[in-house]
Order: structure tokens, then C-alpha cells, then sequence
């Protein structure tokens, strides 16, 4: 099942049941709704203009009536908050889906917002962040509360719209976790969080005798600047290793302006020698919280090996949860 609709001056919200075994054929059945198995379209810009009955809408009343408007009434039903990279966004939303239907399972029920105002707001902070970092002018956000204002109305809309748990995949986002699920009455998952459990679960060994476990993190700067990442890791007992300024300024930023350039080659040749410097270092693995760096390697590439993707964890953890809570229901 796909439906657009509009609630809550939200203009990019799609509501999606996706079931790995009997999506494709009815897809199918739809030309206008062609999209290929487990994908999702979460932009509603375009979803406007496709053919819909709103006198048969079972959402036609929720969407003039947000504040009864419980969409999904399933134990097990996921809110996902969309943030810097539709792409980072869609790519949980596989990963929800894929792992959430192992062993003839159908699939989360789940509700998706994405809202490329939202995604401007955010791809700005980051530019800003790294301009700062390198010296370039360019005018600082000094008043997140935009920012912060537009993530909380989404997330008031997805308990209201009967999710059980929310998840944002988005690194920057996580930069305001705590005000963002301020008063919410469901969990808003922590990718941090989500991470660091991982990690402690895998029983790592250090790389070198009596030394603790070193954990790298690559990210931008507006990421690491927040300690999203950080924190949670050292809570868990490891040690944190960041690029210095150095790696920052010559290899981390000069990659992200490589690949917005099109240079593909010249942004993996920096990217490469941005993960070197961190294992040098002794680090057990290095976490890549960027969605420009997150599939700037092949993937057999052997650099990878030593990565740890937090879109993975957070995906995993969220269907871990909304299991445990079907399994308690």
C-alpha cells in the first residue's frame, strides 16, 4: 500500500506498508506507482499528481483531522524522520525492510517523512560547519531552533500518526536528539546509542597488548563538533580517536569538495588516506557518520572491512525493538 497525503502543513509525508513478498505484484497492477521491489517513494511533491479517490480514502479523515489521526494501529509500526540525504534516508528504509522480513516475515509497517526544507536547513549547518573549520566566509546558523522546531513537529506527528518508535537516520540531526525527544511518549532511538551497543556486544580485543578499545570516528565536522558519537562510545568504555585538523583540513574536507565536484577518483584517494591515519592509530574500526563518505568506496574495497556503518546498527535496532514489542504485546 502507498498513499500521499497532507496533515499538519506537512507537505512531504508518506505514509508505506512494505512487504518483500507481495509488493512487486502489486505494483504491477499500478503503472503509476512503478517503483522497483522493497523502495519507497518519500517525496509527495511528485506523488500529487498521481491518480487517488479521496471520497474512498480510508486517510481522508485523518488528514483534516490530525489530531485523531492515528494512521497505523500495529505494535510494531516505525516512525522515520528523514534528514540531510534522501538517499542516506531511503537506504535505512531498505535496510528496515530487507532485515525486518528474514524468514517470511512481511515487513514494518512504518510512516516516513522527509522534507526538503528540512534537508536544506541541515546540508546549510554542515556547509557552515566546515567553512568555519577551514577559515572560508561563509555566515554561521547561530539559531538552531528552526531546525530543532521543524524535527520535533515531525516527531509529534509520528505518535500521532500511531508510530511505536522513531528513528532519523541522519548524522546532524542527532546533534539535537535530546530536544527532539523531549516529552515524547515513545522511544526516539539514539544512533549513537544504537552503535556503541554493537560494538560492546562484539567483544572486541585491542590491537595492541594493555591498551583500551580504540574506536575511530569519521564525520564532518558539524557532526563531531556535537559529540554524537563520542560520548555514547566512551560510556561504553572505549576510547575515541578523531582526525585532527590537520586530516581534517587536507583530506576529510578537500574529499567531500572532490566528490562535489565530480571527482570521484581524486575524493577515494583522500578518503583512503583519511581512514590510514586512523588506523595507524590502532583503532579496532573506524565509524563512518557521513552520508557523502558512506558509499564513496566499492564495496570490496578493503578499507571497508574495518568500517562500521551506524545506519546498519540503527536499522537493526529498531527492528530488534518493535520485535520485542510485538513479542511482549
Amino acid at each position: 500500500m502507498m498513499m500521499s497525503f497532507n496533515s499538519l502543513n506537512y507537505s512531504t509525508c508518506t505514509l508505506t506498508r512494505m512487504s518483500s513478498h507481495h509488493s512487486h505484484n502489486r505494483i504491477r497492477k499500478n503503472p503509476a506507482l512503478a517503483t522497483p521491489p522493497s523502495s519507497i517513494m518519500s517525496q509527495t511533491e511528485e506523488n500529487r499528481n498521481l491518480p487517488n479517490s479521496k471520497e474512498n480514502s480510508p486517510l481522508d479523515t485523518a488528514s483534516t483531522r490530525p489530531d485523531s489521526a492515528v494512521l497505523l494501529t500495529q505494535e510494531n509500526a516505525v516512525g522515520i524522520i528523514g534528514g540531510l540525504s534522501i538517499g542516506t534516508t531511503l537506504n535505512f528504509v531498505n535496510k528496515l525492510v530487507t532485515w525486518s522480513s528474514k524468514d517470511g516475515g512481511n515487513g514494518l509497517p512504518f510512516v516516513l517523512c522527509s522534507d526538503p526544507v528540512l534537508n536544506k536547513e541541515l546540508s546549510f549547518h554542515e556547509r557552515a560547519s566546515c567553512s568555519f573549520l577551514t577559515g572560508k566566509s561563509e555566515n554561521l546558523i547561530k539559531d538552531h531552533a528552526p531546525i530543532v522546531e521543524n524535527l520535533r513537529h515531525k516527531r509529534i506527528f509520528l505518535e500521532k500518526s500511531g508510530a511505536r518508535c522513531i528513528a532519523m537516520p541522519c548524522h546532524i540531526s542527532h546533534s539535537w536528539h535530546d530536544e527532539v525527544a523531549q516529552g515524547s511518549s515513545v522511544p526516539v532511538l539514539h544512533m549513537g546509542e544504537c552503535v556503541a551497543k554493537e560494538l560492546k556486544e562484539a567483544n572486541l580485543r585491542p590491537l595492541e597488548a594493555g591498551s583500551t578499545l580504540r574506536i575511530g570516528v569519521l564525520a564532518s565536522d558539524a557532526t563531531l563538533s556535537t559529540g554524537v558519537y563520542q560520548e555514547k562510545l566512551q560510556n561504553e568504555g572505549f576510547e575515541v580517536v578523531l582526525p585532527d585538523k590537520a586530516t581534517m583540513e587536507h583530506t576529510v574536507i578537500p574529499a567531500v569538495e572532490a566528490l562535489n565536484r565530480k571527482d570521484i577518483e581524486g575524493a577515494q584517494n583522500l578518503f583512503r588516506i583519511a581512514l590510514q591515519v586512523l588506523l595507524v592509530r590502532a583503532v579496532n574500526t573506524i565509524i563512518i557518520a557521513s552520508d557523502d563518505m558512506r558509499d564513496l568506496l566499492p564495496p570490496d574495497d578493503p578499507l571497508l572491512k574495518k568500517c562500521f556503518d551506524p545506519i546498519d546498527a540503527l536499522a537493526r535496532s529498531t527492528v530488534e525493538f518493535v520485535q520485542s514489542v510485538e513479542r511482549n504485546a
